[in-house]
């Protein structure tokens, strides 16, 4: 009793001494690509997002992994995940998979600095003991869905309903577009927040992964985009913007906005079969190339200078212990993050130097083998991943059939599976120049650091067999915890 009070009283010293910790109100966009907003395209529209990014810190390096559910584990536990055996493709609704236990998550961590802490859309990283679970993982509320995607409308994937509201599952919404239930919820927590305690709100959108739907007067907002496809994305995405603006704007009301600190990031690059969209940047999701993995992020609210841009190299990883940092307490030093906040708001030399964008040892490798880089030097070794070219927006590509992948990627993980690529990202940005022949000494030196950084990478975890302890039949027709 006396420690829980010794640390009691030094809580509240630090927030005194550093002032009132912020609300954080941290959004995460799911599939957004590069090329997918009005800061890097002017002819998408999302005033929103745009404002709020250059009223902050644009983070012009920020990365994550190729694919959701490692890009999200990585953001909560601040852990690799390939330390994680979550570095193959992503957590699916019948496998008994979850970030491992033994990760203390984000909201833990800001609860343990007095923060009020809720979410509201996806969670997808592992949903099959209760223990997994946003509420059992630091989240005093969950509104949202716990796999990969879902439709818009009813809410179901693969014959199962995933909507919950904390514990329950949510069976009179059908037929209400996700993005407005999610909007709803959002402004409900801040009508009736505290605000005397701090506030965290993670705030992880459904858009703008596939299924592509979405209302029709989002995509009447383009009428000179040819494809049907893109189109529909593109009114995806401003639909997502005006969901943000609309939460901003009761933020605002509520006399919130100017002691809240927002965090945006995307979880993964655009989705090229789904009309997302990365140009210049080579590949998209599911590849290593920069197009999977380098995406739009920014910081802005209290605590930062209006309209800077910041060139330090920043990861998933980083998310944790810097927006703990922001909150006033001590950031992890325990995994594989690094608080940026210093640096981002102080002008401190960035701490990051290196990154592994993925080590995946599985024997299919359809998400990307490994990359690491370090300063302005990446390489590759072996297969990147499904799209290795650039691909410009509202044009249709003969892409091949993933569906029926073994003769593409049998010839062309054969390919690639001895092979290394070396880029100059400094010089070279979009990845048209490997110099792997030229600096051998280079290859040399990131692979060995890759092999020192990747010792201590467990083996993936990913059942290929489903398990039938999943089956939603079992929980009346919904994708439920309480079987692994």
């Amino acid at each position: 009793m006396e420690t829980i009070l010794r640390y009691l009283v030094l809580c509240i010293c630090l927030s005194y001494c550093q002032g009132k910790p912020p609300h954080i109100v941290f959004i995460v966009a799911d599939d957004l690509g590069w090329n997918d907003v009005g800061l890097h395209n002017p002819d998408i529209k999302t005033p929103n997002i745009d404002k709020l990014a250059r009223d902050g810190v644009i983070l012009n390096q920020s990365y994550v992994q190729p694919l959701c559910s490692p890009s999200r584990h990585s953001i909560m536990t601040g852990y690799y995940p390939f330390k994680a055996g979550l570095q193959h493709l992503v957590i699916l609704p019948w496998q008994p998979v979850c970030s491992p236990l033994q990760f203390k998550f984000l909201p833990q961590r800001l609860k343990d600095l007095g923060y009020a802490t809720h979410m509201v859309g996806k969670w997808h990283v592992g949903f099959c003991s209760w223990n997994c679970t946003p509420t059992y993982r630091g989240f005093d509320s969950f509104f949202g869905y716990y796999n990969a995607q879902e439709d818009y409308y009813n809410h179901s994937w693969y014959n199962g309903l995933d909507l919950r509201n904390n514990t329950k599952v949510v069976r009179d919404l059908n037929g209400t577009y996700s993005l407005y239930a999610f909007e709803k919820r959002a402004k409900e927590i801040l009508n009736n927040h505290d605000q005397s305690t701090p506030l965290f709100l993670y705030l992880p959108f459904q858009n703008v992964h596939d299924p592509i739907q979405v209302p029709k007067q989002y995509e009447d907002v383009y009428p000179n985009i040819k494809s049907d496809g893109r189109r529909k994305f593109s009114g995806m995405v401003s639909a997502l913007d005006e969901a943000i603006g609309n939460i901003t704007d009761r933020i605002k009301e509520l006399g919130m906005y100017e002691d809240t600190l927002f965090a945006f990031t995307a979880d993964n690059g655009g989705w090229i079969q789904y009309f997302g969209n990365n140009y210049p940047l080579r590949g998209g999701k599911f590849t290593i190339y920069e197009g999977g993995t380098r995406v739009i992020a920014f910081m802005t609210g209290v605590g930062l200078k209006k309209g800077t841009q910041y060139d330090g190299i920043m990861h998933a990883v980083d998310w944790s212990a810097t927006l703990v940092d922001a909150a006033g307490g001590t950031p992890p030093t325990d995994g594989d993050g690094m608080s940026q906040w210093k640096a981002i708001s102080g002008g401190a030399e960035p701490p990051r130097n290196e990154l592994v964008y993925n080590y995946d040892q599985h024997l299919n490798p359809v998400q990307g083998h490994a990359a690491i880089r370090i300063g302005d030097w990446k390489l590759i070794d072996g297969y990147p991943g499904q799209y290795p070219d650039w691909y410009k927006p509202d044009t249709v590509y003969d892409l091949p059939d993933f569906n029926k992948p073994e003769k593409y990627f049998r010839d062309y993980i054969k390919m690639n599976k001895s092979r290394y690529q070396l880029y100059n990202l400094k010089d070279d940005p979009t990845e048209h120049n490997d110099l792997s022949k030229q600096y051998l000494d280079k290859v040399r030196e990131l692979s060995a650091r890759l092999n020192e950084l990747t010792k201590s990478a467990v083996k993936p975890n990913y059942p290929d067999i489903p398990d039938p302890k999943s089956l939603p039949s079992r929980f009346g027709g919904a994708w439920s915890p309480g079987w692994c």
